[in-house]
């Protein structure tokens, strides 16, 4: 089951009908797809978008040709969504879904599965990537987005009214602290659960995929005046066996 249902609704209620929907994008701060470039040509391709929130990524692969079914637990978010499709002139399939929860879809039906983030408010990772993977043509990819483990760890202590991080740099949460950890998402605080690389990675094993791609972007900008380290691991990981 997804964290934090409840905040994502609080969010999409203070957004505008405003965003950009040309490209997919993984996290702030670190390059699109159209620098990435993992999820391939998506013309005519059935693609799934986990997590989709307000949709912006789900759009994105729409207005590139693709038939894309978004699945997301806030109701609030995909109003938003709808709302965000219908002024770009795109269709979505939109589900009221939890990420685990892919009964509704046959087995070997989707292209491409992808997820932007909201891996990490999943307590029950292997449930996910074993529906994703039944769902998965044979070889087809799920490609997805993690808050990095490290920048999970790491923090600075915040001095003044105005919240600015300005500390030394420290491990304020144990790296191998299974426990959940306190993340920022547009002014608001969410519960994200840290995961290692290693973890990930056994995961994705068990559950039948072949790892191909693992990236740590170096951040295009920074908030964070200090030394750079990755706030954002990227996977790319194929459906092996039938």
């Amino acid at each position: 089951m997804a964290l934090n249902t409840d905040v994502w609704d609080r969010i999409a209620g203070r957004r505008g009908g405003v965003a950009d929907v040309d490209v997919a994008r993984y996290a702030p701060e670190i390059p699109d797809e159209s620098e990435l470039r993992l999820c391939g040509d998506v013309q005519g391709k059935r693609i799934l978008d986990l997590g989709c929130g307000a949709g912006e990524n789900a759009i994105a692969f729409s207005k590139q040709g693709a038939h894309v079914i978004a699945l997301d637990a806030s109701k609030a978010q995909l109003a938003l969504g709808r709302k965000l499709a219908d002024a770009a002139d795109a269709r979505v399939e939109w589900h009221e879904s939890d990420v685990g929860d892919l009964a509704f879809l046959r087995a070997d039906s989707i292209d491409l599965a992808f997820s932007a983030g909201v891996l990490g408010e999943v307590d029950d990772i292997d449930r996910v990537f074993r529906q994703v993977h039944r769902v998965l043509r044979p070889g087809a990819p799920f490609v997805f987005s993690l808050d990095h483990p490290m920048a999970l760890s790491v923090g600075r202590e915040i001095h003044g009214p105005g919240g600015l991080a300005l500390g030394a740099l420290e491990v304020r949460h144990p790296y191998f602290d299974p426990g959940p950890v306190e993340a920022a998402r547009d002014d608001e605080v969410i519960q994200v659960i840290p995961r290692t690389v290693a973890e990930v990675f056994a995961a994705l094993h068990r559950a039948g995929y072949r790892v191909d791609v693992i990236l740590e972007p170096e951040p295009l900008f920074s908030s964070d005046p200090g030394p750079a380290y990755p706030k954002t691991i990227v996977w790319r990981a194929r459906k092996e066996g039938v």
